[in-house]
């Protein structure tokens, strides 16, 4: 987990080259959190990729993977199926929850999710997007109303371990969207799924952590 130069001095933000493993993911993320709960490490922010893979949650139904055309691991951190791969930004977010975080308040996960929410609608204001949330579905949504539909945008999922997040959220930037048909994203028939890209907004995965990275501190501090 390399220090980005150019990032917010608050956290400890890092980006992933390349594609990095789900296991090694996890991995990486668990020795994290423990040295954040020993004092030893900072609190961190860590963007990676990762090849194609499905993840189950601890809600997840297996009658919802649909077609295991890619490894199926279970992940640990709540929710349901969800899809990672090429093209996703997923932001693993490592705070002391103990703490204050601005509008976050001390040792309340509600709170939490919302800032995390918060944090990707305004991250995607930035490309002009608007994204919603919805009561009883998970994630954030842009609705197409000329077509009378609205999409997923991204996901959430997080886990809290004696008071330290881990996991977080997938931005589609541009991925494959097929290859979520291989599962029901969340458990959620009825909608289906969107990119940057695929809402004409061609942005680089580059564009995408800038985003996330300016949006940052206007939620959590």
């Amino acid at each position: 987990m390399t220090p980005h130069p150019t990032t917010p001095s608050a956290i400890a933000w890092s980006i992933a080259p390349g594609l990095t493993p789900y296991p090694d993911a996890l991995a990486t993320m668990e020795a994290r959190v423990a040295a954040i709960r020993a004092g030893t490490a900072p609190e961190a922010v860590w963007l990676v990729e990762h090849p194609p893979t499905y993840t189950a949650g601890t809600s997840a139904r297996d009658e919802d993977l649909l077609d295991a055309r890619f490894p199926a691991l279970r992940a640990g951190r709540g929710g349901q199926w969800t899809y990672h791969g090429p093209g996703q930004r997923t932001g693993y977010v490592m705070l002391d929850l103990q703490r204050e975080h601005s509008s976050v308040r001390p040792r309340d996960i509600r709170a939490y999710v919302h800032g995390l929410e918060e944090w990707l609608i305004r991250a995607l204001d930035r490309f002009n997007i608007r994204a919603e949330r919805r009561e009883g579905r998970i994630g954030l949504w842009v609705v197409d109303r000329a077509r009378g539909t609205e999409d997923k945008i991204a996901a959430l999922g997080v886990r809290v371990t004696r008071w330290v997040s881990w996991h977080g959220v997938a931005l589609n930037v541009d991925p494959d969207l097929t290859h979520f048909g291989g599962i029901v994203p969340c458990g959620i028939a009825e909608h289906g799924v969107t990119s940057l890209h695929r809402l004409g907004v061609p942005a680089t995965m580059e564009e995408a952590d800038s985003a996330l990275m300016a949006a940052w501190g206007e939620v959590f501090g």
